[in-house]
């Protein structure tokens, strides 16, 4: 291959698709560091500043989802596809790639379509256990089709799919403190059962809502809670537990940088069904309360969740169910110690190891 390849990463718009992008990147660097490469996200996402936190070039589209339920505000969603087309367009042509990637979000369509127009060899990373339209479009062009599930032929041609997993966060799986080096560094009692709740790195409406609704359930509960609601969801969720007395067992945070402890503090994690969170709690054998997230493409989330729940690798609950359920089974659950050992170990059995590693040797094929 060339010793001085280069290479294009498209894609974002949430952590669960930078996190892997980063993850392939630095695979791909660490066995060809004189290899270049260049990030393609969406203006005004947070790829924009995670990105060159990680080391990385990144150039913006302006690039939007459609709107479903209001139809003709797509006007303008079409418009900014055409422009995207055109700065991808503008942007390949001037670095020059010899293999384009994707990892789904906005970006990703138009810069993989622009690459196989100008027959750019595009590898397709396909988190979710259900492909979206826009992977199943792009498929038919991709020479490679890197995969977290199994039976995905029904989504794409067989020929193609190398099942490698989602990649994840190395540091996840580096330096791992003990349960009591990680609550002390939360002030939470060692002799007390926690539950870490996120809702992804932009936060979940509803999954706040569930938990502003619960408070005082909470308060009286001998548990633990360590709450990441999201930026946006910050100062209402703060005014909430000023109005409950700030209860000294729950801990609010609008975003947790050092997911490594936070997990290892957890007894259980309450969270959405996205892919690449999924992979992290298969890695570390978390046991999980899974709550799909309605507003998702094709429902694939609740797709994700029941290739665990159907293992027995995963609790799940309805969103539309969560104020009447999810605490109560929080509790419940992270009070059994056989069951968080049956679903550790039923997940840990899902869980693929050095995916970042293979996709990176699925790019080196390609520049061979």
């Amino acid at each position: 291959m060339k010793e001085e390849a280069k290479i294009i990463i498209s894609g974002g718009g949430t952590g669960g698709h930078i996190f892997p992008a980063v993850a392939i990147a630095n695979a791909i660097k660490r066995n060809y560091p004189k290899t270049h490469i260049l990030f393609i996200g969406a203006q005004h996402r947070m790829e924009m500043q995670r990105i060159p936190a990680a080391g990385y070039e990144i150039k913006g589209l302006p690039i939007s989802g459609f709107d479903r339920k209001h139809l003709w505000h797509n006007v303008m969603v079409l418009g900014k596809l055409l422009k995207s087309l055109w700065i991808a367009h503008t942007v390949i042509r001037k670095f020059k790639p010899d293999v384009v990637v994707g990892v789904g979000g906005f970006a990703s369509g138009p810069t993989l379509k622009v690459a196989s127009w100008m027959h750019i060899p595009t590898l397709l990373q396909e988190q979710n256990s259900y492909a979206g339209v826009t992977n199943k479009l792009l498929a038919k062009k991709a020479a490679t089709i890197c995969v977290a599930y199994k039976g995905m032929e029904k989504f794409f041609s067989p020929n193609k799919i190398v099942l490698t997993g989602n990649p994840v966060r190395k540091e996840l799986l580096l330096n791992a403190l003990s349960k009591e080096e990680a609550r002390k560094e939360y002030h939470f009692d060692l002799s007390r059962p926690m539950v870490l709740l996120v809702g992804g790195s932009l936060g979940a409406r509803s999954l706040n809502n569930c938990m502003m609704r619960n408070l005082q359930k909470m308060k009286n509960s001998n548990v633990q809670f360590l709450w990441q609601c999201g930026q946006i969801y910050y100062e209402e969720a703060k005014k909430a537990l000023e109005k409950a007395g700030m209860p000294d067992n729950i801990l609010l945070t609008d975003f947790i940088s050092d997911m490594n402890t936070a997990y290892c503090a957890a007894d259980l994690v309450i969270s959405r069904a996205g892919a690449g969170s999924i992979s992290e709690f298969c890695l570390l054998g978390k046991p999980t309360i899974l709550v799909p997230s309605p507003n998702v493409a094709e429902d694939h989330q609740t797709k994700n969740a029941m290739a665990l729940v159907s293992k027995g690798a995963a609790l799940y609950v309805k969103d539309n169910e969560i104020d009447k359920k999810l605490i109560d089974l929080a509790v419940l659950t992270v009070g059994q110690p056989d069951t968080l050992r049956r679903l550790s170990n039923n997940i840990k059995e899902m869980a693929f190891l050095q995916s970042d590693e293979k996709i990176a040797q699925e790019v080196f094929k390609l520049l061979k």
